[in-house]
């Protein structure tokens, strides 16, 4: 490690900075030279050829933070965009491998598809690096196993872009008001994530010639180019896991940390859904995960869905794509419904109501303030990024740390698994197994494509 690594940040310009940071950039933190000390590389940053184009967004938050030297994505189109904006001196890479061993970065962020995160994640944690990797990070619940191995191998700062659990106090206060009885007890979570589209089957044709389409499937099975794929990857379960992986891992991970935070789980799944036609009704996931079985080239993850997730508190959640209760005048696409026997609150990115939240006293309002500090371990509100740096700084553990989001895309992923089989599902939170159940542990894991698995694509 080097010298400077945990001390680069400890000026009065960084105190100030993330004491009054909100969820845009702090122009405090920008303004001081101490914290370009860090050199920081992009991996993934998208483009106008993309649907997708977070990747470039975080690597340009990231950059108000420590200096970028260097960009790397399989598509030249989106590494000269990016160069662009830092007057074209970066050094280039169609490789993470080449990178990380000519640049040796102190900081990663990675912005890629979502089957490369684990994969390349693992790389850059070898390498010695920082890494901000944007959600969902897994793939699959034995990735979820794999990152969390190698962060508490490595001891280096991992934070996952669940930006929510960051954005200003409405999450944050729906938490700590369940988790302070003020909803009373017996609380069950209801969470609506919308649906996914159901296109297909697609035509294919030529990759440009400044892409290495091979590269970005990466780990995924050979498969021929069209812009849906590469475009609209989420609703692919061969790179992604629809909108259960997408907006599920946001709301389902607020809701999780409401209900059980910690080393916790679900421990039954059950649930109807419905998928593309391109997906047959007898369709084998098990050996679409072993690589030997494919589907036509459409959409092919969840379009709709009802499911509920028990845990052994009794607690429920249930994630469908459009909740509503006509009895009870109650219908939202999006958003999270806590209720308990003492009433009910709803959170989405717009608001925070419902009767507990109207009777809070200024008392109440103090009790929770202290609470939301705990939720945030310790540190002021601040932008995810800049919580990101701090936790650089003093070896601090952020917000969206490893061990909480692989619980909950555990759960997301057990949403997906449950839909594939048609049944109910049994799962042991504390060995991360489902209960004599061989087939549905077969859907824990993906064969990796032959020179792309995450041991051959480690860091030199």
């Amino acid at each position: 490690m080097q010298p400077s690594r945990r001390g680069f940040l400890k000026t009065s310009a960084l105190a100030g900075a993330v004491a009054g940071s909100t969820m845009t950039a702090s122009s405090k933190l920008i303004a001081a030279e101490e914290t370009k000390k860090l050199r920081l590389a992009a991996i993934g940053v998208g483009g106008s050829r993309g649907r997708y184009n977070r990747g470039g967004s975080i690597a340009r938050g990231a950059a108000k933070f420590a200096t970028m030297v260097a960009v790397c994505d399989v598509d030249d189109l989106h590494t000269e965009e990016f160069n662009q904006d830092f007057d074209g001196k970066l050094n280039k890479y169609r490789d993470y491998r080449e990178m990380l061993e000519k640049e040796k970065p102190d900081v990663v962020t990675i912005g890629t598809p979502d089957h490369w995160h684990v994969p390349i994640a693992i790389a850059c944690l070898q390498s010695g690096a920082d890494v901000y990797c944007e959600k969902p990070l897994t793939l699959t619940i034995d990735e979820g196993k794999q990152i969390r191995k190698v962060v508490e191998e490595t001891g280096r700062v991992f934070q996952v872009g669940t930006q929510q659990r960051s954005s200003g106090d409405l999450f944050q206060k729906a938490i700590a008001m369940v988790q302070s009885g003020y909803v009373g007890d017996n609380v069950n979570a209801y969470i609506a994530i919308g649906g996914a589209p159901g296109d297909g089957p697609f035509e294919t044709e030529e990759a440009p010639d400044d892409l290495d389409w091979n590269m970005w499937v990466g780990p995924a099975s050979e498969a021929d180019y069209c812009e849906e794929r590469r475009k609209f990857f989420r609703w692919y379960f061969e790179y992604s896991g629809g909108k259960m992986t997408d907006w599920g891992a946001h709301h389902i991970d607020i809701a999780q940390w409401a209900l059980a935070p910690g080393e916790n789980g679900p421990t039954t799944i059950k649930g109807t859904g419905e998928f593309p036609k391109t997906v047959p009704a007898d369709f084998n996931w098990n050996s679409f995960f072993n690589g030997e079985a494919s589907l036509p080239n459409g959409y092919n993850t969840a379009m709709k869905f009802n499911i509920e997730l028990t845990f052994d508190s009794g607690s429920k959640m249930v994630v469908t794509d459009h909740y509503k209760r006509e009895d009870e005048n109650i219908d939202f696409p999006n958003g999270i419904l806590f209720e308990g026997d003492k009433g009910r609150i709803f959170v989405n990115r717009g608001k925070l109501t419902g009767a507990p939240v109207d009777q809070l006293t200024d008392e109440d309002n103090a009790k929770l303030d202290a609470k939301i500090a705990e939720l945030r371990k310790g540190k002021e509100a601040m932008s995810h990024m800049a919580n990101f740096f701090a936790c650089i700084e003093d070896g601090g553990q952020p917000i969206s740390d490893v061990w909480s989001h692989h619980r909950t895309m555990t759960s997301c992923h057990l949403c997906n698994i449950a839909l594939m089989l048609g049944r109910e599902l049994k799962w042991d939170p504390k060995a991360e197994r489902f209960v004599d159940d061989e087939q549905a542990n077969g859907l824990m894991s993906r064969k990796s494509r032959e020179g792309f698995s995450a041991e051959t694509h480690a860091a030199s």
